[in-house]
């Protein structure tokens, strides 16, 4: 697929999708939905790419939310005409999808990130913010509710008493605050945000790639799960990397004292 809305690049391990439509502050649109689709879909099959990083073109904005009349207002109309807007939203791209990627997803969040850019920031595992950033879920002020896990992920992040009152009332809160409730990881001031990014990759980068996978299948399945069930979970796949080419390196390379080479095998 020929991307319009977005830029996907991959170069030594690391795709990076930029949101690409800085004129309107690279809002969410049905053809952007598509492209993203494409390009997670992309990523996920492609075993050269060991961490994945999505940020904004431009210096405003990461994504402010979704274009009004191309995404609400069409459902409005939809709905009217008897149409159901869940089986509609079920086709768009959910941020649920980069959960699932068995890469590390880091948001470099660039500027403001609202409604849709706030969910999808939340669907990454690691966000770095510029210290111009500011997250919210406005979504309230247009007589409707957050779509895309906002509700879910805030809650999960924050607690319930935070994300209650940024859903409730629609009001962003700037990078240090959301560095305080823990909605982000990192805080950086804006001319420094890039070097965070690649500091962040050259952590995860050279860990395996199987280990990386089967923990964030674990993380992500503890939020669905009781303890017990989540406990015997991570044992099963703890017992199944050993299974793996990648824990003899690991255990051969750390006796060797050097840096282990893990083929994702």
């Amino acid at each position: 697929m020929a991307y319009e809305t977005i830029i996907l690049e991959k170069k030594d391990g690391v795709a990076r999708i930029t949101l690409n439509r800085p004129e309107v502050l690279n809002a969410f649109s049905p053809q952007m939905s598509e492209e993203l689709k494409d390009a997670v879909k992309d990523i996920a099959a492609d075993k050269g790419v060991k961490v994945v990083v999505i940020t904004g073109a431009g210096d405003r904005a990461f994504m402010s939310g979704a274009d009004i009349d191309k995404t609400i207002l069409a459902w409005v109309e939809m709905t009217k005409k008897g149409g159901s807007v869940l089986d509609d939203h079920k086709v768009y791209f959910s941020p649920t999808m980069l959960e699932e990627l068995p890469q590390p997803v880091i948001a470099a969040v660039n500027g403001f990130a609202m409604g849709m850019g706030c969910e999808i920031a939340l669907g990454c595992d690691i966000r770095i913010a510029a210290d111009t950033a500011q997250f919210g879920q406005p979504e309230i002020r247009l007589g409707i509710m957050c779509g895309g896990g906002g509700s879910v992920r805030l809650t999960r992040l924050v607690g319930k008493g935070k994300a209650l009152e940024m859903c409730l009332t629609g009001d962003p809160v700037d990078a240090q605050e959301a560095y305080r409730i823990g909605l982000v990881n990192q805080v950086v001031p804006a001319a420094e945000l890039e070097n965070a990014v690649a500091a962040m990759v050259k952590r995860l980068i050279w860990k395996g790639a199987i280990a990386l996978d089967y923990t964030k299948k674990s993380i992500y399945a503890t939020l669905e799960m009781g303890p017990k069930e989540a406990i015997e979970n991570e044992a099963k796949l703890f017992s199944d990397i050993f299974k793996t080419e990648d824990a003899y390196e690991g255990a051969t390379a750390f006796l060797e004292k050097r840096r282990p080479e893990f083929k994702g095998k």
